[in-house]
């Protein structure tokens, strides 16, 4: 039998929230409509002594891969990043810059990428960091036999070159001006080609990379723990012996641990909580714009959802500004576009405004006047529980009965990211968030909506959205180098998703985080991923 959560307190909840707020049919469309909290400055106090360093951080879900070449998942990548390392990488704002390559450099054409290596690198069990390694890596990706779930970053590779011990050539088939941006994102980290040997597939559970801490002990579902790299090629780091992550998906849990000291650091802070907690027990909460966009995709294969007046109707049924101040507390803006303002080649679009009547009209028109009933998929943890059963108080005001499942991300994946056909995927409505990891349109747009190359499992279609321009004008932003050609290219696929409507498109998320005031160099990236690479406890 379905749950049913319409007359639940939450919804009363949800209710009394929106009168309060004053929605209205004519809800502006403008980003800038939803005022955001003030940033508080926390008040001076003295900062909390550690006498140890060994840190705890409190993450809101549990890890699915320690294979970077095979995650779809932010979070696991910033467990990955304290262990394994890229030939480039981001810095605070997204820039790409060298890591295991001193130096990068590509032709006029973008079709050859060349890399000079760092001298002297070593991975954990030893083996030497050379062109050799790099070659093994980039060709594992490049392979679609192995279906690797970053496979569609690298399919393009056609040729991976050794020059010299530390000098490599990745040629590809095609020109991609974007191509380094993708050598940055933390899919491409190396792994020893050593534990690749061992280990097999099982290399997801033992990671071997060159990074500042070494893979310590996993216990899914409880803690992830890494330790200090003796060796590691900056001899002035790593500043701390040990990270240990413990998976939190209750929110008042995670907060409950800062506070009291059991975790040092926490990521996301409940937006609900943030002011509380800023400024009192040693605690700082640092929020910041990302690139993160939050949306309901909605599988286009199925009925109701193959008819586009549907997806437009539950898009206007979307009260964001609400959606903004009750699910997110303000921390967040309207996603106006499938990307978000700060990814490159982003094109803003005219936000559909909150209209139930015109809502009801389209689905009259489409045949569903009295509605229908749907289900909902998203993770089990608060903030996103929350956000399901907002919806679905929203969606009750044109008659659409929505049951909503969280499912522990384990689960979530398999369900999801192992059904091979098509038509056996159960999914309906998929609650979820996406952050393009290149910082470019092109990783924002076409895992995403990229036609059949992108369903699952290969990549993270969960729309099962395919449309031929679309997939000729992503081919096309492909194909040149030319970023005049690509932006106009990435302009009209931004305006064609906007009308198809694939997705509810609900909002860009700010980062949040909350640490203990003796910490210092530890932040998240506009992408939502975890940088510790200049963490250290203040004496």
């Amino acid at each position: 039998m379905k749950k049913k959560y319409l007359y639940s307190v939450f919804a009363v909840f949800m209710m009394f929230s929106l009168l309060l707020i004053g929605c209205s049919n004519n809800t502006a469309t403008n980003n800038d409509s939803t005022e955001k909290p003030k940033d508080s400055e926390p008040k001076e106090q003295e900062v909390v002594e550690k006498k140890n360093k060994d840190i705890i951080i409190a993450v809101a879900d549990n890890f699915i891969s320690m294979d970077p070449h095979d995650t779809n998942d932010t979070l696991s990548y910033s467990a990955q990043k304290t262990m394994l390392e890229g030939l480039v990488g981001f810095d605070k704002d997204m820039n790409v810059i060298p890591v295991l390559a001193e130096k990068f450099e590509s032709n006029d054409e973008a079709t050859e990428f060349t890399f000079t290596l760092r001298q002297g690198v070593s991975f954990h069990d030893g083996e030497p960091f050379n062109a050799e390694a790099v070659k093994v890596n980039v060709d594992r990706l490049a392979n679609p036999d192995n279906n690797l779930k970053r496979h569609s970053l690298f399919a393009i590779v056609k040729e991976t070159q050794v020059v010299n011990e530390y000098t490599v050539k990745v040629v590809l088939s095609e020109p991609f001006g974007a191509m380094i941006n993708n050598f940055a994102h933390p899919a491409a980290m190396m792994i020893s080609p050593k534990a690749l040997e061992t280990y097999g597939k099982e290399v997801s559970q033992n990671p071997v990379g060159t990074g500042q801490y070494i893979f310590d002990e996993w216990v899914p579902g409880d803690y992830l723990k890494v330790k200090k790299n003796e060796n590691y090629w900056k001899s002035e780091f790593p500043k701390l012996d040990s990270i240990t992550f413990k998976p939190t998906p209750e929110n008042g849990t995670r907060v409950a641990m800062l506070q009291t000291g059991e975790a040092d650091f926490i990521y996301p802070v409940p937006s609900e909580q943030a002011e509380s907690i800023n400024g009192k027990d040693g605690i700082v909460v640092e929020n910041a714009p990302s690139i993160i966009v939050r949306y309901l995709a909605m599988n286009t294969l199925k009925e109701p959802y193959n008819d586009v007046r549907v997806r437009q109707a539950i898009n206007y049924a979307v009260n964001k500004d609400a959606f903004i101040k009750v699910v997110m507390n303000g921390y967040a803006t309207k996603l106006d576009s499938i990307i978000a303002p700060n990814t490159q080649f982003y094109s803003q679009q005219e936000v559909y405004e909150f209209n139930v009547e015109k809502a009801k009209e389209l689905l009259k028109e489409a045949g569903y006047e009295n509605g229908f009933e749907a289900t909902v998929w998203g993770s089990n943890n608060s903030s996103s529980i929350k956000g399901m059963e907002f919806l679905q108080q929203q969606l009750a005001q044109i008659n659409v009965k929505l049951e909503v499942v969280p499912m522990e991300s384990g689960t979530m994946s398999e369900k999801i990211w192992s059904v091979v056909n098509p038509e056996d995927a159960e999914l309906e409505l998929y609650y979820g968030g996406w952050s393009p990891s290149t910082g470019d349109a092109d990783w924002g747009i076409r895992p995403l909506v990229g036609g059949k190359d992108a369903y699952p499992p290969k990549s993270y279609n969960t729309a099962y959205f395919d449309n031929a321009e679309v997939n000729s004008l992503i081919s096309a932003a492909l194909a040149t180098a030319d970023s005049e050609k690509r932006k106009d290219a990435y302009e009209k696929v931004q305006k064609l998703i906007w009308d198809e409507a694939p997705w509810t498109f609900l909002s860009v998320d700010d980062t949040m985080a909350g640490k203990k005031n003796y910490l210092e160099g530890i932040y998240l990236l506009p992408d939502g991923s975890l940088s510790v690479e200049n963490v250290e406890i203040k004496e």
